[in-house]
C-alpha cells in the first residue's frame, strides 16, 4: 500500500469543500445545469439515464481494508447497497443523490479516496497489473512508477483540458495483465539486452468507434526519462490533437493519421527541449516514492503445506476453486486468491455493501488487509498464506464470492449497459446475467477452459468487446436491440483485435450464439488443452460463421 502524505489529504478535503459549494449553488439554481457540469465532471460526476453516478478513482487498483469498508458505508449510506467496479480499476455509484454527493465524497476524502480525473479530458486514473509487487513473473513493482506519473499529471495546468480523455497504464511482468495495448499511452517495463532495465513505450491504443492497438514509438526509454518523455507525448497530443471533432480527437487517430514514424519524430523534437531537465528522475526521489509503500512482514512458510493437501483430497468444490482462483506468488508459502464478482444471475463487476464489509474483514484476516481491483472487474486478495486458504475459501463461501469461474466463459465483463447509461444503444447486463445461466455448469465451463466473453452496449466499448475472444456489441436497429458478435480479440502481450462473424443477431438470440460457438470449439478443437483462441487462429472465422447461422 502506498501511504499518502499530507499534501494529497489537504488537497482531497480543500476539493470536497469547492465541490460542496459548486453543488449548493446548483440546488438553488445559481447555476444551470449546463454551467455545473464541467464542474461535477472534475471530480467524476457523470449524468446517467436515471441519475447522477459517481465514479471514484483507485490508484492502480490498490485498496486498504479501511478504504473498502468505506466504499460499503457510502454504497449503504448514499447508494443502494452496492458498488460497480469498473475495467479502469474504479468504483461506480449509479444512484447517489445530488444533494449528498458532497457528504459522500467528505467521507470518501477521510480514507484519502477521490473522484479528480476520473472523468473529463485529462489524464485518467492510472491502472496497471492487479498483481503488481506479487507477480512471479515481475520485474519490479510497477506500482511506483504509475504513482510517480498520478503525482505529476494530477491538476496539472497544462494536461486539464487535453483534446480528450488520456489513459495510462503501466506494466512490469512478462504476462500483460494490463490490458497495455488498448490504451492511449502504455508503459512496459523489461531489461534490454545490455541488462538496462527501461521501458518499451506504446502509443495509440483504445477501443470505441475506431479501434487500434498501440504501437511503439520508444523501444527503449530508460527509467530516468519516464516523467520527461511521457510529457513530450502529452505535450505533442495537445498541440497536434483535434478539438473540432469528438470522434476523431483521440490520440489514436492522430497516431494513425500522422503514422507512428511521424508522431514520434514530433515527440521526440518536443523531448530533446525538456529530457535533461527538472523531470529527469533522481533515484534518490524514485526510492523515496518506492519508500512509502508498505509490503508485508510475510512468514517464512513452505509451499503446499499439510492442511491445503487435506482439504484439496476432500472437498471436490475446494479443489474446484483452488485450481480456477488461486496463483502462485513470488514469496513461497503464500497465494494470489481472485474474487470473482460474476456469480450465477449476478451483474458483472458488482459488490454489495455487505459483500465489501466482508471482504474487508477477510483482508484483514488473510491479507495484511490489502484488496486489488483487476480490469476484469474482479477482486484480489494479494498475499494469502496458503496454510489459510481452506479457512478464507469457506468464508468467501459464505460471502457469495467463491464461484470458481475466474477466466471461464460465465466470468464476463460488461458495461452496464442501457440499465444505467445513457450512451447505450442495448443492454448488456442480461445478457451477462444469462450466460452464467446457461454455463452454470462447472465441468462445461472448464471443459471449455480459459474463454472471455466481453459485452459493451455501445459503440463506446466499455465493455472491451474488441478484444473479447467473444466480443459482443450492442446496436439499435429500427428501435430493436441487436448484438454484432466478434471472435478471436485479446487484450494481453499478444493483444488482437476480433473479427466479426456476420449480421447483427436480436436480442434474444445472443445466449444462444454464444452457445453455438462454444459448441463448435468443442468440435473443433484438436486435443482436450487447445484453447478457444488457438482454435480460433487456426481455423479462422468461416466454421464458426457457418454453425452460427446456419439455422438462422
Amino acid at each position: 500500500m502506498y501511504v499518502y502524505d499530507a499534501f494529497d489529504r489537504t488537497l482531497i478535503n480543500e476539493r470536497v469543500v469547492e465541490f460542496r459549494d459548486q453543488v449548493a449553488r446548483r440546488l438553488s439554481g445559481e447555476l444551470t445545469e449546463e454551467e455545473f457540469k464541467p464542474l461535477r465532471l472534475m471530480n467524476g460526476v457523470y449524468l446517467q439515464l436515471h441519475a447522477y453516478m459517481l465514479r471514484l478513482a483507485i490508484p492502480y487498483g490498490t485498496l486498504s481494508s479501511q478504504q473498502m469498508r468505506m466504499l460499503a458505508h457510502v454504497a449503504r449510506k448514499y447508494d443502494r447497497g452496492y458498488g460497480h467496479f469498473t475495467t479502469r480499476q474504479n468504483i461506480q455509484y449509479h444512484w447517489i443523490k445530488l444533494e449528498n454527493l458532497p457528504d459522500a465524497m467528505a467521507d470518501f476524502a477521510s480514507v484519502g479516496m477521490h473522484g479528480m480525473q476520473t472523468s473529463g479530458n485529462c489524464v485518467r486514473n492510472l491502472t496497471t497489473d492487479q498483481w503488481a509487487g506479487v507477480a512471479p513473473d515481475e520485474i519490479e513493482d510497477p506500482r511506483v512508477w504509475a504513482e510517480l506519473i498520478r503525482q505529476h499529471v494530477t491538476l496539472h495546468p497544462e494536461f486539464t483540458f487535453m483534446p480528450r480523455k488520456f489513459k495510462i497504464a503501466v506494466g512490469a511482468s512478462v504476462h500483460d495483465r494490463a490490458a497495455l495495448r488498448i490504451h492511449d499511452l502504455a508503459l512496459q517495463l523489461f531489461r534490454n539486452a545490455e541488462g538496462e532495465l527501461g521501458f518499451e513505450v506504446m502509443v495509440g491504443g483504445g477501443l470505441g468507434r475506431t479501434p487500434f492497438l498501440a504501437k511503439t514509438v520508444k523501444p527503449f526509454l530508460p527509467k530516468r526519462d519516464v516523467l520527461s518523455y511521457v510529457e513530450a507525448i502529452l505535450r505533442t497530443y495537445n498541440q497536434f490533437g483535434r478539438r473540432d471533432n469528438i470522434y476523431k480527437a483521440r490520440i489514436k487517430i492522430l497516431v494513425h493519421e500522422l503514422g507512428v514514424e511521424a508522431f514520434a519524430k514530433e515527440v521526440d523534437a518536443e523531448w530533446q527541449s525538456i529530457k535533461d531537465g527538472a523531470l529527469t528522475l533522481d533515484p534518490a526521489m524514485v526510492a523515496e516514492i518506492a519508500g512509502r509503500f508498505r509490503y508485508p512482514a510475510y512468514e517464512r512458510l513452505d509451499d503446499s503445506p499439510p492442511q491445503l493437501k487435506a482439504a484439496r483430497g476432500t472437498d471436490r468444490r475446494f479443489g474446484a476453486w483452488l485450481g480456477n482462483s488461486v496463483a502462485n506468488h513470488k514469496v513461497p508459502g503464500y497465494a494470489i486468491v481472485t474474487l470473482s464478482l460474476k456469480p450465477e444471475g449476478g451483474t458483472p463487476g458488482d459488490a454489495t455493501s455487505a459483500q465489501m464489509d466482508a471482504i474487508a474483514d477477510l483482508a484483514d484476516r488473510y491479507s495484511f488487509g490489502e484488496i486489488r481491483v483487476g480490469h476484469e472487474q474482479n477482486l484480489v486478495l494479494p498475499h494469502v498464506a496458503q496454510r489459510d486458504l481452506p479457512a478464507l475459501w469457506r468464508a468467501l463461501d459464505e460471502s457469495g464470492l467463491a464461484t470458481p469461474n475466474v477466466n471461464l466463459i460465465s466470468d464476463t465483463i460488461s458495461c452496464p449497459g442501457l440499465d444505467y447509461c445513457s450512451l447505450a444503444n442495448a443492454r448488456s447486463i442480461p445478457i451477462a446475467q444469462e450466460i452464467t445461466r446457461r454455463f452454470r455448469n462447472l465441468d462445461l465451463a472448464q471443459n471449455l477452459g480459459r474463454l472471455h466473453v466481453n459485452i459493451s452496449g455501445c459503440i463506446n466499448a466499455c465493455g472491451h468487446h474488441h478484444v473479447g475472444h467473444i466480443g459482443i456489441l450492442g446496436v439499435e436497429k429500427n428501435g430493436e436491440e441487436f448484438y454484432q458478435i466478434t471472435l478471436g480479440g485479446k487484450a494481453d502481450e499478444n493483444a488482437t483485435l476480433g473479427t466479426l462473424i456476420g449480421p447483427a443477431v436480436p436480442y434474444a438470440q445472443v445466449a444462444d450464439v454464444v452457445e453455438d460457438i462454444a459448441a463448435a470449439y468443442l468440435e473443433l478443437r484438436q486435443r482436450p488443452d487447445e484453447l478457444f483462441i488457438e482454435t480460433f487462429k487456426r481455423t479462422g472465422v468461416e466454421p464458426f460463421r457457418e454453425r452460427v447461422y446456419a439455422t438462422r
